[in-house]
């Protein structure tokens, strides 16, 4: 049995800063439309939630709602361009490329579980030089369901061989806490993330605004040595 611990984390919001070229895309799609830019004072609580919501709350704030098939031209456009600039000015948050090189040096075995579609975490990781450091990567569209669904999770962690030593989820939002909840799992939660809940509020084993302390996070919550 693998006695290193799987950890699972979350991308947008926890691992990347991507609310950037997010808002980028979904900008040059409202400006074509003769709509004013969005800020991400205006939107940056949702960026986690998927360009849908993203795309129907700009319109709220920018003149008003479309109809139903203009909203979708809409989406698709916003994507289309945001596939095209994915990495233009997103980039890890603060101290985490080294501290995923310290987590693979200790064995720990890693994961991304995101609701961000999968055709566009793969381009994001791989244009962010991240991928190397995760043996499995599940994205929205791989299965009919996703996070907070606790299958979605155990999938991931299966993939990676088990639980081992303790699966953890790690990431910034209120479906991050209510998958490992669902999994039954620990979870730790970055506070500087995209959620209009604050981190600190929702009952999480433990809360850090800073990247480097998941280490010895994840030691307390597993109640392992992680060296």
């Amino acid at each position: 049995m693998n006695r290193s611990p799987a950890l699972i984390f979350d991308l947008d919001g926890t691992l990347v800063d991507s609310a950037p070229d997010l808002l980028g895309a979904l900008n040059a799609v409202l400006v074509r439309e003769g709509r004013r830019p969005v800020t991400r004072a205006d939107l940056g609580h949702l960026v986690g939630h998927g360009t849908h919501t993203m795309v129907r709350e700009a319109l709220a704030i920018t003149g008003g709602p479309v109809d139903e098939a203009t909203s979708i031209r809409l989406v698709n456009d916003s994507v289309a361009y945001y596939r095209e600039h994915i990495a233009d000015e997103s980039r890890p948050f603060p101290g985490v490329v080294k501290t995923l090189e310290r987590f693979r040096e200790a064995g720990a075995r890693l994961g991304v579980l995101t609701n961000k579609p999968e055709e566009l975490t793969l381009p994001l990781l791989d244009a962010l030089d991240l991928r190397r450091f995760f043996a499995a990567v599940h994205g929205a569209g791989r299965f009919s369901y996703s996070k907070p669904d606790a299958r979605v999770f155990h999938h991931v962690v299966d993939e990676l061989g088990g639980p081992g030593a303790g699966a953890v989820m790690i990431g910034d939002s209120t479906t991050d806490y209510m998958t490992a909840r669902a999994a039954g799992v620990p979870v730790i939660l970055l506070s500087y993330g995209y959620t209009p809940d604050p981190a600190e509020t929702l009952g999480a084993d433990a809360v850090t605004d800073d990247f480097t302390e998941l280490p010895k996070l994840v030691a307390q919550v597993l109640e392992i040595p992680l060296t």
